[in-house]
């Protein structure tokens, strides 16, 4: 039997056809699955190296939604800019479990851009329960940036999008799990074009990009 040169633990058995077994997981949004019916997987023989290293994927945490959001991250990249040319990136963020929540940062040029982005976004993910549009200056990575962008660009009663009774996740525990229904936000949080623009503008250390600290440590 062929196996990689470089494997530490080699495993041989058999998954079993007619033999199933209820089992539960974690899912990505660190809740509980249900029990659902899993193949029996029969240990034939194990092979090892010397103390081997047994690498495993915690389910719940930053690896399991690795896997599982980065794809859909690049779907969303490609629809929203095909939608929307002038979207800089979309992120999925770690607080919505890289699955949930989306930021996209757009370089705005229109008033309509940020609805097209957040529609654009929604199409393409159905899972998606939150978007939030920023401007370019805004890094759409930085929890702390995201949240600034909320507080000075966006007013509940003119910039917020809600979507009820929309297909979601049926990993979100507070939707209709019975129906897969969730209501769905859209957040504006762009610079106004009918608002003074230098009203939005943020303040820099004048130099700051020619100041090296080398200059001060001994």
């Amino acid at each position: 039997m062929h196996v990689p040169s470089h494997a530490e633990i080699v495993m041989e058995g058999r998954i079993l056809k007619d033999k199933t077994h209820r089992e539960w997981m974690v899912e990505m949004l660190r809740t509980y699955d249900f029990k659902r019916m899993q193949p029996v997987f029969e240990l034939d023989a194990l092979y090892y190296r010397n103390d081997p290293i047994f690498h495993d994927i915690l389910s719940g945490y930053s690896e399991h939604r690795l896997l599982m959001g980065m794809p859909i991250e690049a779907k969303l990249n490609r629809n929203v800019k095909q939608a929307l040319p002038q979207t800089r990136q979309v992120v999925l963020t770690d607080g919505g479990c890289n699955w949930l929540h989306a930021v996209i940062q757009i370089a705005k040029k229109n008033q309509t851009d940020t609805k097209k982005a957040i529609s654009a976004a929604f199409a393409a993910h159905r899972s998606l329960k939150t978007a939030i549009v920023v401007d370019d200056d805004i890094d759409p990575r930085d929890p702390a940036a995201v949240e600034y962008a909320i507080a000075t660009r966006f007013q509940a009663d003119k910039d917020l999008i809600i979507i009820p009774k929309q297909r979601g996740s049926s990993l979100d525990p507070s939707s209709d799990q019975k129906n897969l229904l969730t209501t769905k936000m859209g957040m504006d949080a762009t610079k106004s074009f009918f608002k003074n623009k230098e009203g939005f503008e943020i303040a820099k250390i004048p130099k700051q990009d020619k100041m090296s600290i080398k200059k001060y440590l001994r």
